[in-house]
Parts: C-alpha cells; sequence; structure tokens
C-alpha cells in the first residue's frame, strides 16, 4: 500500500506541474499576443491612419519650404503714374530648429541691437511657428544697407537667412497717405481666419491698400528645398511660383493732390475736389498726414508715439463733420425758393441785427446791405437776410434740402473715420440732445452754424449739384466705377431759376466779393462761396467751396481750414492752387519767372 501510495503521489504531482506549465504557456501567449497585437494596432495607426501627417512630419525633417512674396498689385492715379508700387528689398528669415531655444535668446539680443527692434519680437515670431519647425519666420523686413553691412560683420548666425524679395514702396512720400493706406503682416486673428496665408503674410491695413487687398496682394509662391540632417541645402524639389496682384487705377489726379497738399501745408484741414459731372474723386486730401512707407518696415515706438500726436495724422479730415458757415447759405437758397416762400426775384431789407426771442443776431459786416435778393446776398453773405429765410421756412426744409444736395447722404467710399453731416431738425435735436428747438436754432442753422455739421466731401458734393444744373454725384474713387450704373448721379429736384440765381450768386463772390483773389486773371473764371465758421474758445474755421470754369463747369472743390480765421484768407489761397494746376497757365498770361 505504502508503495502504491507513492506512486499516486508522484503521478499527482506530475500532473500539476504540466497543469502549471500549460497555464504559464497560455499567461506568455496572451502576454505575446497583446505586445504583437499592440505593435500590428499602432502601426496600421501610424502608417494608415496618420500616415498623411507623420508623412508631412517626415518631409519637414528633410524638406526646407521658402516663402515667395508676391509683387503687389501697382496702384495708380487716373493718368496711370505710380501712387504706390514695389521695389527690390531684404528681409531676415530666421529657421527655428537650427539653434536651441537658450542659443536663439542669446542671438535675439544680438539681432536686436543691430535691427534697432526689441529682442522680445523677434523670439515672439520664432514662437509662434515653433521652435521645432522647418518653416522659417520673417523677423524683420526692408533691411537698410548699414544693417546688411553690420549683419556681414557679426559672422555667420545658424538659421539666419537673408533673402531679396519684393517690398512696398510710396513714391510721392505721404502723398494721398488717407486714401492709398498702409500695409502690415497679418495678425494672429487673420492668419486663424485664413489658413493658407503663410506666417509674415502682408495684407492692407488702411484705406484703398485694405479696401482692395483681395485684389491688390496676388498669390505667394514657394520654393521646396531638400536638406541634409544639419540643415545643409542639398536641391530643390519644386517650385510654386508666386502670383502678381492686379494693378488698380484711381480717379485721384496726382498733379492736382500734389498741389492741394502742398498748398494746405500740413495744416490741420482737409481738401476735396470733385468732377462735377461724375462724381470722380480728383483730390482727397488731409493734414496733418503721414508717410505709408513707416509701416514698409518696423516702425519704432517714437515714430508710432509721433502718429498718435495731438494732430492726429491718421484722422482722415475730408469725412469729418466741420460747421460749414456761409458755404450753407447755399442750401438755405435753395430751401428758401424751393419751398414757395420766395422765389429767385424775391428781396428783404437787411439790418445791422435781428431781435429773436429777445437776443440780437448781427449781421456779416455789422451793417445792412438795404433792400437786396439773393444773389446779391449770397455776394455780400449778408447774414440778416438769411435768418430771415430761415424763419419763414424752418428748419425741416432747410434739412431736407440739405439732405438732398448730399448732407448727410454722401458715401465715405469705405474709408476709416468716414462721418456722415448732421442737419438736426427740432425733433431730432430733442432726440439727440434732449433740448427742446428755439428760434436761435433755426438763424443759427440758416447761416451754417449751431447744429450743422458738414463734411468737406459733402461740401463738394453740395456745389457740385449747382455746377452741374441740379444732379447730386455720388462720389468714388475707383476708376472703373465711373459712369456705372453705382455710380449714377440723381436728380436733387432744383427748378431751373433756383440753380441760375445760385450761381449767378456764386460768381460775383469771385467777381466782386470774398473770394476776388481769384479774379486775377491765371485762371479761367469761377464760382464760389467763402465762409466762417465760429470755433468756441479759438480761431474760427476758414472754408471755401466753388467750381470752374463758369461757361463749362468741370471740376468742384471744398476747403476747409481749421483755426484758419476768414475763408477768404486761409481757404481761398488754397483752392486757388487747385484750379491752377488743374487749368494750367493759361496762354494769355504772362510766364512765371
Amino acid at each position: 500500500m505504502a508503495s502504491g501510495f507513492s506512486f499516486v503521489s508522484t503521478s499527482s504531482r506530475v500532473n500539476q506541474t504540466r497543469s502549471r506549465r500549460s497555464h504559464r504557456s497560455v499567461f506568455l501567449f496572451m502576454v505575446a499576443t497583446t505586445l504583437i497585437s499592440g505593435c500590428m494596432f499602432r502601426l496600421a495607426q501610424l502608417q494608415i491612419v496618420q500616415g498623411h501627417h507623420n508623412r508631412q512630419l517626415a518631409d519637414q525633417n528633410r524638406i526646407r519650404p521658402l516663402v515667395i512674396v508676391a509683387d503687389r498689385g501697382n496702384i495708380l492715379d487716373r493718368k496711370g503714374v505710380p501712387l504706390a508700387a514695389n521695389q527690390l528689398s531684404r528681409s531676415i528669415y530666421l529657421y527655428p530648429r537650427e539653434q536651441s531655444m537658450q542659443q536663439w535668446q542669446e542671438t535675439a539680443v544680438r539681432l536686436s541691437k543691430i535691427l534697432d527692434i526689441p529682442a522680445e519680437d523677434i523670439l515672439k515670431k520664432l514662437k509662434q511657428v515653433g521652435y521645432r519647425s522647418a518653416i522659417p519666420a520673417r523677423v524683420y523686413r526692408n533691411l537698410t544697407p548699414q544693417q546688411f553691412v553690420a549683419l556681414a560683420e557679426v559672422g555667420q548666425i545658424p538659421g539666419l537667412e537673408i533673402q531679396a524679395e519684393s517690398s512696398r514702396h510710396y513714391p510721392n512720400g505721404n502723398i494721398a497717405a488717407h486714401i492709398l493706406g498702409y500695409i502690415g503682416e497679418a495678425t494672429a486673428d487673420d492668419l486663424r481666419a485664413n489658413p493658407d496665408f503663410p506666417m509674415g503674410m502682408l495684407l492692407g491695413q488702411m484705406g484703398i491698400e485694405r479696401i482692395a487687398d483681395p485684389s491688390l496682394r496676388g498669390k505667394w509662391g514657394s520654393h521646396l528645398l531638400e536638406v541634409d540632417s544639419v540643415g545643409k541645402e542639398l536641391r530643390m524639389l519644386g517650385e510654386q511660383k508666386p502670383v502678381s496682384g492686379s494693378d488698380l487705377r484711381l480717379t485721384i489726379d496726382l498733379k492736382l493732390q500734389q498741389a492741394a497738399e502742398k498748398a494746405l501745408n500740413n495744416q490741420r484741414g482737409a481738401v476735396v475736389a470733385l468732377d462735377v459731372k461724375t462724381g470722380a474723386v480728383l483730390v482727397m486730401a488731409s493734414g496733418p498726414t503721414f508717410d505709408p512707407n513707416l509701416f514698409t518696415r518696423k516702425i519704432s515706438t517714437q515714430e508710432w508715439k509721433d502718429l498718435q500726436g495731438q494732430d492726429h495724422p491718421f484722422l482722415n479730415r475730408s469725412l469729418q463733420g466741420y460747421p460749414p458757415g456761409s458755404t450753407f447759405k447755399i442750401v438755405t437758397t435753395s430751401a428758401g425758393i424751393q419751398s414757395g416762400k420766395f422765389s429767385s426775384t424775391s428781396t428783404l431789407p437787411t439790418f445791422g441785427a435781428i431781435n429773436i426771442g429777445g437776443t440780437l443776431f448781427h449781421e456779416h459786416g455789422g451793417s445792412g446791405y438795404g433792400t437786396i435778393g439773393f444773389r446779391d446776398a449770397l455776394a455780400f453773405s449778408s447774414n440778416t437776410f438769411f435768418y430771415q429765410v430761415g424763419m419763414a421756412v424752418g428748419p425741416d426744409e432747410i434739412s431736407k434740402w440739405g439732405h438732398r444736395l448730399g448732407i448727410g447722404e454722401t458715401s465715405s467710399m469705405g474709408l476709416e473715420g468716414g462721418s456722415h453731416g448732421v442737419i438736426p431738425t427740432p425733433e431730432q435735436k430733442q432726440k439727440l440732445y434732449g433740448e427742446p428747438w428755439y428760434g436761435g436754432d433755426t438763424v443759427s442753422m440758416a447761416i451754417g452754424q449751431g447744429v450743422v455739421q458738414v463734411t468737406p466731401l459733402e461740401l463738394a458734393v453740395m456745389v457740385s449739384a449747382i455746377a452741374n444744373g441740379g444732379y447730386r454725384v455720388k462720389p468714388h474713387l475707383m476708376s472703373d466705377q465711373t459712369n456705372t450704373p453705382a455710380a449714377q448721379r440723381e436728380a436733387t429736384g432744383l427748378n431751373p431759376d433756383t440753380i441760375e440765381v445760385i450761381r449767378a450768386g456764386l460768381a460775383a463772390v469771385v467777381k466782386e466779393g470774398t473770394a476776388r483773389r481769384l479774379s486775377d486773371g491765371s485762371i479761367p473764371p469761377t464760382a464760389g462761396k467763402t465762409g466762417t465758421a465760429e470755433v468756441i474758445g479759438q480761431r474760427d474755421n476758414a472754408l471755401y467751396v466753388g467750381y470752374g470754369p463758369l461757361n463749362d463747369p468741370q471740376i468742384a472743390v471744398a476747403v476747409v481750414v481749421e483755426n484758419g480765421g476768414f475763408g477768404a484768407e486761409s481757404a481761398v489761397p488754397i483752392a486757388h492752387e487747385i484750379y491752377k494746376a488743374y487749368f494750367g497757365t493759361p496762354k494769355s498770361a504772362p510766364p512765371i519767372k
């Protein structure tokens, strides 16, 4: 029994051992299977699911994309003269993975001293593309010859490359800056909204550069370069050629624009000139101005501070509201006759002052002009005549005809900072200011003071309607918009006799009134109206509106000079220079020495 027991026990131990080995084998098999399955799954994930992405990563390790900046389209004046063009320049690109983050911090400090920009700006550009990226970051545009030499003296900097490319150039400096605008690099928001934009993409930031940016900027290209493990270029794998932007022709006349800005002489104010028949903008000048070439490179802190100064050079004063002064008497004349309260031959007595609600409102010049009609009231700029007209027709009628002549209705053409003129009615005054309407508001409105505000652009539209026979033109800057349905002028409803008496009055202003300077024989006969608008606590603003020539009106001009005093003193000479540039020297005039 003992031996039998021993046999059974031994056999049991063998079975147990075999069972344990079997379990272990199964366990090891399952582990191996799991590991192999995991590897197969990961392999499938890498090659099939993420294959395209990983292939791109691998390509980035051996392929270096090099951006080719496309030429922006040229911006031309109405005669094809360049206002914004391109020129060859040099830019600095940094390839992030060529140095470690710590090395780049040291390099950025060295570069900042040469380029005169903060090291933080350089590091920010590198961080945007990523320190391990094969895509270069452009950290500086328009390298100067002095900076180029200074970089050469420093010696080779790993990952730094100077590339020749196209750069924006404004050949006339600050001329027409508020129209042209400027360009700048795409912001982070721009890049998120447009994934196809390369880093460093240049976009229009203001003016026509912004408005027409999609057609001006073209399409950037790229080189694909194969590099070795240390970043050395081996060969070019391919090229996507850039597509230049489209040229754009404006209605602006460079010769007239230069004359206007020279005459304005960077004073605070604005000048607008229009084609009276089509509404094409020939001149739009605002002072003080700025040089858009500043933005073709990294602008310094001091330069930016100067642009934010108290004179606000970025502000386009052509589109800002001003009290129009006596130039508004064109509107009051229109309202008086068109309302039926007066005829074109009506006369009124004038006085040294008129009492309205216990307040004396004085005559221009201090004494009356006797009994006169609309023609002489415009020629002599009689305030008491127009006080009476304003009281007779009322503010609603004046506001109505002001709007018909373009005030509060004229588009700013998409330019920045644009506003509309304001001719409030009693109801609107109560709503806007919470104040009732007084008789003094009406007489002030009648002579272009008080709550009335008109932009220089609207003043040019207003006087164009008198020049062209009663049509409100629609100002536009693109030459391809001229004579299109969108720029079609609209009838104001002015009667021929209303237009005729206003024309006669404006011609008398130039022939025998406050704008006699324009009758010196240097230009054909013109018509116009001066204005002087009160500014509380400061010198008056000077204004002028007019058109010429008398026998076939072609050009309308509006001028505002802030704190310029009398219109005849500051505004008329500016208009004179524009007329001379437009008409040229007459054959009968003696040569200028």
